[in-house]
């Protein structure tokens, strides 16, 4: 009995460890950001080759950071839609940066090389970067392809702001009457409170 008992208190401090040092790293089992967080930088590759990172944007006055892909029919409804969020804020210091999270191994068509196809295809006007080991997408908390997350760049960080959803339609632009990250951008840049902070993520579920 008193074995078992040692064994059993070993196999809850590995746990407790593990535990740990999972929170640390920033692994896949990690909950992500929340509301008031910071969010750590990154460097990734973009479909142009070159590395790009969020203190790149000198003049930035905060981000937009979408999880997207190719292949998932919600990433492709929202494309135009991403493209003109870039277009209207980036001149207000807002830029849009896309992150792609999927395993290309786990789903070819959202390979780096079809991330070039589609990009040039769409005529992306922001970059689109490749999450390459899949480390920055479960440090954010992402889960779906689309996946916003409203980033303000303060004194003390790229503060997160805003997660969730583009709009409340993903299938017809017209037809959303909400449109969060709009709505949560115009707000940061009139100095107010976000008015909708976190919304539900509605798209494909990210291949790992």
């Amino acid at each position: 009995m008193k074995t078992l008992k040692i064994l059993v208190g070993v196999a809850l401090i590995i746990a407790i460890s593990a535990f740990a040092m999972d929170k640390v790293s920033g692994s896949k089992g990690d909950a992500g950001y929340a509301i008031g967080d910071s969010a750590t930088d990154f460097e990734l590759k973009n479909v142009d080759d070159t590395m790009v990172s969020l203190s790149d944007f000198k003049d930035a006055k905060g981000f937009i950071v979408i999880f997207t892909c190719n292949h998932c029919p919600y990433s492709v409804a929202y494309e135009d839609r991403i493209i003109a969020l870039d277009k209207k804020f980036k001149p207000l210091g807002y830029p849009v940066v896309a992150i792609n999270p999927n395993n290309p191994k786990a789903y070819p068509d959202d390979s780096f090389a079809n991330m070039k196809v589609r990009a040039n295809e769409k005529g992306f006007t922001f970059p689109y970067l490749f999450d390459d080991g899949q480390f920055i997408y479960p440090q954010y908390g992402a889960t779906k392809t689309p996946h916003v997350y409203v980033l303000e760049k303060t004194s003390n960080g790229n503060m997160v702001r805003y997660i969730g959803a583009i709009d409340n339609n993903y299938k017809n632009a017209k037809a959303a009457d909400e449109k969060y990250v709009e709505d949560a951008v115009n707000a940061l840049l009139e100095g107010k409170k976000v008015p909708i902070e976190t919304t539900k993520a509605i798209g494909c579920s990210i291949k790992a």
